[in-house]
């Protein structure tokens, strides 16, 4: 016992002494919520009460959930080099995939610019206003989180010393996604697809050209990219055969590497599992108190699109206007989708004797072995691939991937402790290459209404720290249905420590 205590003794003061001190402060700061939510619907539960809500949300008609939390934010310690946060948010919800849901579990360790998360914590979008965007094509925020392990820089580095005209940040992240079980209870179509045990690897990386001090025009870039890997896939009815895929060091460097390709494919081999991707550019102009935006979105799936080899002829393409503080509009967004060309109406791959390869009818967010692009049923990138939840057909397969959308999002604050946002969607899906269903294409029209009222008194009664939010939304059309639903939300936050 003197033994493990002298050797507990000797690795604390091995630590830096700083790193001690980040571990004294962790207790200081430590926050609370409690949150409960109510909706109710006339059909499903409209798309806009279950998008870009990091997967906490529900398709059906009526549905709930009590959730409480306690986090420490690391920007408690923002002028020290070592940092650490932390988090603890679960739920309880009614007609959610699952009843009992642990939303969030992790730990921050930042040592100055560079951060170590392990856990599952909601991350955010690169480049999107994620209060009126749709979201981004890859990583977005309309899915739970994934339990992962990830290391990055979250915050711009500058590499060009005192001028400050260049900077990056990026990740990479091992991760395991949460909801094989939740496959293989869900998917009920014959020879639709299924995995347990899928692993997840994302990288990121960004450019920032400019200084916005000196200079009203900034420009920044960057790549985006996952791999889905080393599952065990299944096509129910025929759980005999699964797919069993290497989780081994070199499918992990695999997916990193974006090579390999998975078992039976043989001179048909791609990539390891499920690999795709974004690329992003963002062209801003700050003026004195006000600032535009003009942004592109360029997806891709494995390979196909990732260059020029076949036209980016689809992406979304957007514009952000940050207004000068005013009572009635504080941002806008527009932003215009486009899906449908998938590198074009043919696909042949190259063979021993014929080594020509065209690589077309790109089946966006779907796979020949996972469910898709998916955690929880809900799309991990943009709503707009919609979740197939809502078509409640035994499958987690994302039937309508080829579409254009059209999106305009508006918000304000008419006074300090009131916030509201508009949206409208209008996307038209045409049918998949292959599919048996008739070309007309299915339209949706989607609307929401919300305001935020968070007031530091009502009367002799102090409310701070209370808010209440009210959403009112509708569709119409034949893609989701036609849909009417309000949703209800009451949070509480307070400090528990100082």
């Amino acid at each position: 016992m003197k033994h493990i205590y002298l050797i507990g003794t000797l690795s604390l003061f091995s630590l830096p002494l700083v790193a001690q001190n980040a571990l004294q402060r962790s207790g200081k700061g430590l926050e609370y919520h409690v949150e409960a939510q109510v909706s109710a619907a006339d059909g499903k539960n409209p798309f806009w009460l279950t998008a870009n809500r990091y997967g906490l949300s529900s398709v059906d008609g009526s549905n709930g959930y009590f959730r409480a939390g306690i986090s420490r934010d690391v920007r408690r310690d923002s002028l020290k080099k070592w940092r650490i946060g932390y988090g603890l948010d679960a739920a309880v919800s009614y007609n959610f995939t699952s009843t009992a849901i642990l939303h969030q579990l992790y730990a921050d360790f930042d040592y100055k610019l560079v951060r170590l998360t392990v856990g599952a914590k909601e991350q955010p979008m690169a480049f999107k206003n994620p209060d009126l965007s749709t979201g981004g094509q890859t990583f977005g925020i309309n899915s739970r989180p994934v339990p992962e392990v990830r290391i990055g820089l979250p915050e711009y580095w500058n590499i060009t010393g005192k001028g400050n005209w260049a900077a990056i940040r990026g990740h990479v992240s091992y991760g395991m996604m949460t909801d094989g079980r939740f496959q293989e209870d869900y998917v009920t179509k014959p020879n639709a697809n299924y995995a347990r045990h899928t692993l997840l690897c994302t990288k990121a990386g960004y450019l920032r050209l400019g200084n916005k001090e000196k200079f009203p025009l900034t420009f920044e870039g960057g790549l985006e990219m996952a791999c889905q890997f080393g599952a065990t896939a299944y096509k129910r009815g025929n759980e005999e055969h699964p797919v069993k895929m290497p989780h081994n060091l070199k499918a992990f460097v695999e997916a990193f590497l974006g090579g390999g390709g998975d078992p039976g494919e043989g001179v048909y081999a791609n990539s390891t599992g499920n690999s795709l991707g974004s690329w992003l550019v963002r062209l801003n102009y700050h003026g004195k108190d006000w600032r535009v935006s003009a942004y592109m979105d360029h997806f891709f799936e494995d390979h196909s699109q990732m260059f020029f080899e076949y036209g980016w002829r689809d992406g979304m393409y957007g514009l952000e206007v940050a207004f000068p503080k005013n009572r009635v509009v504080s941002g806008l967004v527009y932003e215009y989708s486009k899906t449908t060309y998938g590198s074009g109406a043919v696909y042949k791959d190259h063979t021993s004797n014929l080594p020509d390869q065209i690589s077309g009818t790109d089946w966006y967010y779907n796979h020949y072995n996972f469910a898709g692009w998916s955690h929880w049923g809900m799309g991990v990138g943009n709503p707009l691939f919609v979740s197939p939840l809502y078509f409640d057909n035994g499958s987690l397969e994302f039937p309508e991937c080829r579409f254009q959308a059209h999106h305009l999002g508006i918000n304000g604050d008419p006074r300090p402790d009131l916030h509201y946002r508009l949206l409208y969607t209008h996307e038209r899906s045409i049918a998949s290459y292959g599919s048996t269903r008739p070309i007309e294409g299915l339209t949706t029209h989607s609307v929401l209404a919300e305001a935020h009222y968070a007031p530091a008194r009502l009367g002799r009664l102090d409310t701070r720290g209370w808010s209440a939010k009210l959403g009112v939304a509708l569709d119409r059309g034949d893609l989701v249905g036609n849909n009417l639903g309000f949703s209800l939300t009451i949070t509480k936050r307070g400090l528990l420590t100082k």
